[in-house]
């Protein structure tokens, strides 16, 4: 429903990218890793579930902290059931990467919305190196897997920029004699291989001919660590909006991870006239982290460089709100990726403004969204957004709402506990 404004100090929950790998790194290394701040959303708690399948002790103290005593690069048990991933592509993705340099076989189930998603660009790969597969059609889940018996090194040069087929590829080689070398035309974030460099790994990450080449030597040993995960700057991203578009507002969002190839919304929206300050810029962990201070301001559409999407592919569907609150035209391109998210994201965005009362072009690779220039938008009336199991879509309408006449009606705000599960206490809670 329309807040009056948004104030005072919260915290989002941990970065959900880093919280998957801290707690399947911590089921590779041999001893304790001991992790503050882990995200507890059910995507995390799917890589939790199934590291414990593998063998891996993971556990949470009353205090919050959680305590993983891995197995050993290698020593990944066979699990006894099919590992139920829930919601979590990254989940998914980078668990058969860990599979596939064991000789371990798997059975990878899921929600409807995951069992739509396609798997084959990580499937491709990954035979490249032993596994077999058996998929659904489509290259879906459900899915069995068996990792190779005798793992391959490979070169393989990312045909699409996707973190997850890139760090499935890595986790593949961890266990594979010799080098495993991924080239990347464009950079995508790059939680694995910084926190793959601090469990231990032997690896190396240069520039060649305008390309990111990652070269991970196998068979490697893992050290157990002390991780603290920085809130998730996708969370981070629905409160920055909010704040920049409803009238009022002046709110701080503590702790924020900051890493240049996961910041890219926060820099266009500054683009587009944001008022977004960071405060007490520190590393925590390896990552860079700050406080943020956002305050109402009114925005100007812009074109939205391409070259930015990758650093920020999973905040597009808020982005899309900001730019129907701008004054002009917001033009977005090359955002392909976003058809095959936990929605068509493009689609389900388009259909979702339109209903609440923005003027929205769909174009094959992105959305022309003509601004309201700071006028609230006349919100829905009668039937409700649909959207399709996937909980950006649900968070970044809920925040369309609050800059609405009329509020915006969601048809399912569960799937939001995938990835921010108090998202709407603390969005009351900053409403005043």
């Amino acid at each position: 429903m329309p807040a009056k404004s948004l104030t005072g100090t919260i915290r989002v929950p941990g970065d959900k990218s880093i919280s998957h790998r801290a707690v399947m790194f911590g089921g590779l290394a041999v001893g304790e890793t001991k992790v503050t701040g882990l995200l507890e959303g059910e995507d995390v708690l799917s890589t939790a579930a199934a590291m414990r399948a593998m063998g891996a002790r993971v556990e949470r103290a009353d205090n919050g902290e959680w305590s993983i005593h891995g197995v050993g690069i290698g020593s990944l048990a066979e699990p006894n059931s099919a590992l139920d991933m829930g919601n979590s592509g990254t989940s998914t993705r980078l668990l058969m990467g860990l599979i596939a340099g064991h000789a371990i076989q798997a059975t990878f189930v899921g929600d409807a919305s995951l069992s739509g998603r396609p798997m084959g660009r990580v499937i491709e790969p990954l035979s490249k190196m032993g596994a077999q597969f058996t998929a659904s059609a489509g290259g879906t889940l459900p899915l069995t897997m068996r990792g190779a018996t005798t793992p391959i090194p490979i070169e393989y040069r990312l045909p699409v920029a996707s973190a997850q087929v890139k760090s499935a590829v890595l986790l593949a080689g961890l266990n594979t004699p010799g080098i495993t070398r991924v080239i990347e035309p464009v950079p995508t974030r790059d939680h694995s291989e910084r926190m793959l460099a601090g469990f231990g790994a032997e690896m190396t990450v240069e520039e060649v001919d305008g390309e990111r080449v990652i070269e991970l030597r196998g068979e490697a040993s893992f050290e157990p660590q002390t991780i603290t995960v920085p809130g998730d700057p996708s969370s981070a991203a629905f409160f920055a909006v909010a704040a920049l578009i409803v009238p009022g507002s002046d709110l701080i969002i503590e702790n924020v991870g900051l890493n240049p190839t996961r910041a890219g919304v926060f820099e266009v929206l500054r683009q587009m006239g944001g008022s977004i300050e960071y405060l007490s810029h520190r590393e925590v962990g390896g990552e860079p982290v700050a406080d943020l201070r956002v305050r109402h301001s009114a925005l100007t559409g812009i074109d939205v460089d391409p070259g930015i999407a990758p650093s920020m592919i999973d905040e597009f569907p808020v982005l899309f709100v900001a730019a129907a609150m701008a004054k002009g035209t917001t033009t977005t391109r090359g955002l392909e990726e976003l058809r095959v998210k936990e929605s068509d994201r493009l689609t389900a965005m388009a259909d979702a403004l339109k209903l609440a009362g923005a003027h929205v072009e769909e174009t094959e690779d992105g959305l022309i969204i003509e601004g309201s220039g700071g006028d609230p938008l006349p919100g829905t009336s009668g039937a409700p957004v649909t959207t399709h199991l996937d909980h950006r879509i649900a968070m970044s309408m809920a925040v369309a709402g609050l800059a609405s006449s009329k509020g915006v009606e969601i048809d399912d705000t569960t799937p939001i506990g995938t990835s921010f599960p108090n998202f709407e206490k603390l969005m009351s809670e900053a409403s005043v």
